[in-house]
């Protein structure tokens, strides 16, 4: 018996949301290096352990307003857009990729693009907890996925890692101060190990041609000079999103104009 693409997409959507409202939790606990598991969620205003009502993905936040049911203390808008943004990612993958492994195998590696990007806006750090593992999450979901080889992704995260790391060096030689951390060099490894060689430099050029658009609208704005630091790591993210889902498609067209 088929099941019906409708509770299909449904079912994605609300795990989905689900998955973003953990991912909430990773994103304001291990900068501060707290425990993502205890203790449970409260407020942050007034100490008081949220109940289960209190912790429905999406809806909580809509009927609440975003405010503590003791307190009413506002909560941020982040929580809910968080838990949108990877419900509407879970959705896509399902309605590009079905229901698969390699669909859940994205899914993990968009989570963890969610927590990085949010974490390095806030600090300007991307956590290691998150990228190492990850390199090696990639390299074993490829022996599961039928989009990747073994040696994609191995190449991958050798290439992702050694290209960003001869631009920093490049870059410290020439100016003598650091312009990428080492964080952004374990990110495109671990992106180049869960979707293979070929989205390193796809994602490089989308990141930082979105990430100079943004540059240099944001110095203009604060009337800033070139020395504006500005997180890499949510450009990379946004990078190895597209090529998730439009990536294989404009390299197949580009080569095809060759």
């Amino acid at each position: 018996m088929e099941i019906p693409l409708l509770l299909v997409f449904t079912f994605a959507f609300v795990f989905g949301a689900c998955v973003g409202s953990f991912l909430n939790v990773c994103i304001y606990r291990l900068p501060l290096e707290e425990s993502i598991v205890s203790p449970v969620s409260h407020c942050r205003s007034c100490s008081t352990p949220l109940a289960w009502y209190d912790n429905i993905p999406l809806l909580t936040y809509l009927f609440r307003r975003g405010r503590c049911r003791t307190c009413a203390a506002q909560f941020s808008s982040r929580y809910f857009f968080v838990e949108l943004l990877t419900a509407l990612i879970a959705l896509m993958l399902v309605a590009q990729f079905g229901i698969s492994v390699i669909t859940l195998g994205y899914l993990v590696f968009v989570a963890a693009l969610v927590v990085i990007t949010f974490v390095d806006v806030d600090y300007q750090v991307i956590p290691d907890v998150i990228s190492l593992p990850g390199i090696v999450a990639g390299i074993c979901f490829s022996f599961l996925s039928s989009r990747l080889t073994v040696r994609d992704s191995l190449i991958g995260a050798a290439a992702g890692a050694g290209i960003l790391l001869v631009v920093a060096l490049g870059y410290w030689l020439i100016t003598k101060r650091e312009g990428m951390g080492m964080g952004d060099v374990k990110l495109l490894a671990m992106i180049g190990a869960f979707l293979g060689w070929r989205s390193v430099p796809f994602t490089l050029l989308i990141a930082s041609f979105v990430g100079s658009g943004i540059g240099i609208a944001t110095m203009i704005r604060r009337q800033a000079d070139t020395k504006l630091a500005l997180p890499f790591g949510p450009f990379l993210s946004f990078g190895a999103l597209c090529y998730v889902f439009v990536g294989e498609t404009l390299i197949a067209w580009y080569l095809g104009l060759l």
